[in-house]
């Protein structure tokens, strides 16, 4: 077996909300290319309800750690640093906390817990990884258990992504309960479908999209399907498979003329843990193909698994960056900053400052390169909630960044940052601070270190003119010196007032002392 030169292995997880899957992969640093080492899917049946799924049973948390022990045991067979994301079934719950709490004490993996946005823009960069499309614009589908992704996208820029609450176990239990079918059920079921996908026709039909490419559980069974009825045999792969809307209409007719699971299993090609729940999922992409207006669906086998690879390998080797952070993130906090009007060259001053200080203050807070993100993250966004309310503007601040679409980030990345930026000013950050309380006691330390970073920054650029220009830090004993420089021509005194007025959090948290100076000289930030 050949190995990839200066070379890394992970294991990526999807947690999803029918089954979870693994792939261990090896890439390399140098190119950020990939190749598998492992696959492995186990059914677990995580999450229920027919319409919300509020709460994961006991037994479903049981199960699903039960398989992620057995993963994490492939995965360190590999040496392979795991990176596990879950999807609508997790998302959705409100006792996703306890799980995520288990999955960590009882398997060791730290769970991360996807938007939909999030998913489905992570399934894109898998499905484009997977087939010969990165040139045109293609409209990918990816049909879960709890929920169905939608992305336009060409090359590496997303041009919509939505995900919305149509999933294979979620419409079985609503519709279909014991995966038995009815004519009355097969018609609520179309027209309830119908209704969802309005949006989605209103969204995608904006875009002039090559290509329909689906991924995923359902969409491979029911291509499988095809192909046995066209007489063809494709065991070794289902990847670049194209069936026709009619060739689905057709299988969809078939799946739906048998009452029972039971009855399901005589028909070619059908996975056998699927009986229950493909009528709805062949339902969802049947009415997904008419509403849409699709001619032709091509499978791939590539999803959010590989995604999570190539979103990784991104994050860990390539940073092309405002600093460091990757095109995608850069992209989204852009795009959120001018739908609420933010006023990007105090953010970008306080940025700038936010990591300066960070870097120098390195070998007291301990933090790496995410956290470092985190901070120049949260001080680009900090004042976004000024378009709202200027008196509460970090409060609002705190729920535009929990709740917009940025991309790249993680639900618990979020919510850090979203904290960071909440605590620019005011209030510390308390416990009975509902947001700040979700967090676990090792990020709500990550949150104090850097709101107290952010609130010096902010202070650095009181007047919003970006009169300071660097801050040298020096630390002696439990004293800390930061002196600031700027033009000569400057003043900088009420720069000053507003940084020392606000470094109460930073001292609190590192039981230092800050002094903050203007220096004689004047250098730029680099």
């Amino acid at each position: 077996m050949t190995t990839l030169r200066h070379s890394s292995t992970i294991a990526a997880i999807d947690v999803g909300t029918n089954s979870f899957h693994l792939v261990v992969a090896e890439f390399s640093t140098e190119t950020g290319q990939f190749r598998t080492l492992a696959r492995e899917k186990e059914l677990v049946r995580l999450g229920s309800g027919s319409t919300d799924m509020k709460y994961l049973s006991d037994a479903a948390m049981t199960r699903g750690i039960r398989v992620l022990r057995f993963f994490k045991r492939i995965a360190d067979g590999y040496n392979a640093s795991i990176r596990a994301v879950a999807t609508s079934a997790v998302r959705e719950a409100l006792n996703q906390e306890e799980f995520i709490r288990r999955v960590k004490s009882e398997a060791g993996i730290k769970l991360e817990v996807a938007s939909g946005a999030e998913e489905a823009r992570m399934i894109y960069l898998g499905v484009v990884q997977g087939l010969p499309v990165y040139d045109s614009t293609v409209l990918c589908i990816d049909i879960g258990g709890g929920s169905t992704e939608f992305v336009v996208g060409r090359r590496k820029d997303i041009l919509s992504a939505s995900s919305i609450k149509l999933g294979a176990v979620r419409l079985t239990e609503r519709f279909f309960p014991g995966g038995r079918v009815t004519t009355k059920a097969v018609k609520e079921c179309r027209r309830y479908v119908r209704g969802m996908l309005t949006p989605i026709k209103r969204e995608t039909s904006r875009f002039r999209y090559r290509q329909v490419i689906g991924s995923s559980g359902t969409v491979m069974n029911l291509a499988k399907i095809v192909l046995a009825r066209r007489g063809e045999r494709n065991e070794a792969s289902l990847n670049n498979v194209r069936f026709t809307a009619g060739e689905l209409a057709s299988v969809v007719e078939r799946i739906l003329a048998e009452e029972r699971p039971e009855d399901r299993v005589r028909i070619d090609g059908l996975d056998q843990s699927r009986t229950d729940i493909i009528p709805a999922g062949a339902v969802i992409l049947e009415q997904i193909a008419e509403v849409l207006g699709l001619r032709d669906i091509t499978v791939s086998e590539f999803a959010l698994r590989e995604g999570i690879i190539l979103d990784t390998i991104e994050k860990s080797v390539h940073r092309p960056s405002l600093r460091h952070l990757s095109d995608i993130r850069l992209h989204s906090i852009m795009t959120l900053s001018r739908r609420f009007h933010n006023e990007l060259p105090h953010a970008r001053t306080v940025a700038a400052l936010a990591v300066r200080i960070f870097d120098r203050t390195k070998r007291l807070h301990g933090l790496g390169g995410t956290e470092r993100e985190y901070l120049e993250t949260a001080a680009l966004l900090h004042d976004i909630g000024v378009s709202l309310s200027h008196a509460l503007h970090h409060r609002h601040s705190y729920y535009i960044i929990r709740n917009g679409d940025l991309l790249g980030f993680t639900e618990n990345e979020k919510e850090i940052i979203a904290n960071v930026a909440r605590y620019h000013r005011k209030s510390h950050p308390k416990i009975k601070h509902e947001g700040y309380r979700a967090l676990s006691p090792e990020d709500q330390g990550i949150v104090r270190a850097l709101a107290g970073i952010l609130r010096i920054a902010d202070g650095l650029d009181r007047s919003h003119s970006g009169k300071v220009r660097d801050v040298a830090v020096r630390m002696s004993g439990r004293r800390i010196v930061m002196n600031v420089t700027a033009p000569k021509r400057d003043d900088v005194e009420l720069e000053l007032w507003g940084a020392d007025r606000k470094k109460g959090l930073f001292e609190e948290e590192f039981s230092r002392t800050v002094i903050l100076r203007r220096s004689k000289g004047l250098s730029r930030l680099r």
